[in-house]
């Protein structure tokens, strides 16, 4: 018998999943990030610019397919935090408006101020992105400063349930080093990623030669921040939850979710190896340039299991850091037994979307992208 008990926890493993997809998926921003490091001209920049052009929906989609599951699935973290730290929020999402705009506009007549604005603005989106969704995600283990009052519901006057502490409405998580150093980690993750795609994407031999220097770089600053982050995170306080529901500090909580539940830990482990094995076999040449599809599946499983030590094995997910017992547990802010269980019907689809979404991506790259390409196709 399916319980509620499993049903929270089945869709807090969809949206690590969709986590992990999103930050894979981030490759188009980390190669947007390139096109002025790697492009070294306009021809080099067009083909950098028409590679991760042919992609950046998914990215998009993805982002608000999380954002919407986790409207449905555990709608008091959608109210805290969308409705809390939305300063946040709003800056992300206005970098992928810039996006939109430069891939759309950039190339149309009448543009007055330049290919080369709209690429910049598609460099800001590269960098900041990333950072910034790896910023907001630092906070599920450091907290954040919120009040819950469910009483609240029933106020006519303001019946707001969650309250965010300070005016600053998230942009204090900046003040933590340790999520301005998970931000960083992401970002060099996906300039990792946007290097191993388009070297896997285009056909010119000289871009591809200036992407792999660009790979070695973010990959040994991949690399630094990955150890700091990864030592901070395994000896930190982390939010427990006691069988009565009351959340508590916990020493070296996080490095105890590895070690009970195993299966994440060997998850995470498979999937850091994955994704080393896919830079080191590019930048060695043993993969050539099909590095990229180690490192892909590698970036989902340990973003996966990143997010599963922050919820499962009794963890507050979305910790308070002024007042813990109002932290966020995937018990306490979920969805009811039916919404959850209606929508885990619905859910069955998503391997045909996956389907789907693998075929036209096939087909959209069955062909490395060149200069002769782009002469007879529409250019972004």
């Amino acid at each position: 018998m399916i319980t509620y008990e499993f049903l929270q926890h089945y869709w807090w493993f969809l949206i690590a999943l969709l986590g992990g997809l999103l930050v894979f998926l981030l490759f188009v921003q980390g190669g947007n990030a390139l096109i002025f490091l790697a492009g070294k001209d306009d021809r080099e920049r067009e083909l950098i610019v028409n590679s991760t052009g042919r992609k950046w929906e998914l990215t998009f989609t993805t982002l608000v397919t999380f954002g919407g599951a986790f409207f449905a699935s555990f709608p008091l973290f959608y109210s805290t935090s969308f409705g809390g730290a939305y300063w946040v929020w709003i800056l992300i999402l206005v970098t992928f408006v810039f996006q939109a705009v430069s891939y759309e506009f950039q190339n149309k007549a009448g543009n007055i101020i330049g290919k080369n604005s709209f690429r910049a603005f598609l460099t800001i989106n590269g960098f900041l992105a990333p950072l910034l969704i790896g910023t907001a995600v630092g906070t599920f283990f450091t907290g954040s400063e919120f009040f819950v009052d469910k009483d609240a519901v029933g106020d006519i006057a303001s019946p707001v349930i969650s309250r965010w502490a300070t005016p600053w409405h998230g942009l204090e998580a900046v003040a933590n080093p340790f999520n301005v150093e998970f931000g960083l980690m992401v970002m060099f993750l996906a300039l990792m990623l946007g290097a191993l795609y388009m070297i896997n994407n285009i056909a010119d031999e000289k871009l591809t030669s200036q992407l792999r220097r660009s790979l070695l770089v973010s990959f040994v600053c991949f690399l630094v921040v990955f150890v700091v982050v990864m030592f901070q995170l395994l000896t930190m306080d982390g939010y427990a939850v006691s069988a009565d529901g009351m959340v508590y500090m916990e020493s070296g909580k996080y490095l105890h979710n590895f070690l009970q539940m195993p299966i994440v830990l060997v998850i995470f482990l498979v999937g850091a190896l994955l994704l080393v094995a896919g830079v080191v076999a590019t930048l060695l040449g043993y993969l050539s340039t099909r590095g990229i599809w180690l490192a892909a599946p590698g970036t989902v499983l340990a973003v996966v299991a990143l997010f599963l030590i922050a919820g499962y094995n009794n963890t507050a997910y979305y910790p308070s850091s002024i007042a813990i017992e109002d932290s966020l547990t995937i018990s306490n802010s979920c969805s009811s037994e039916f919404t959850l269980s209606t929508m885990a019907v619905v859910s069955l689809a998503i391997p045909f979307v996956l389907a789907y979404i693998a075929y036209f991506w096939r087909q959209m790259d069955r062909k490395s992208l060149t200069t002769e390409e782009l002469e007879h196709t529409e250019k972004y």
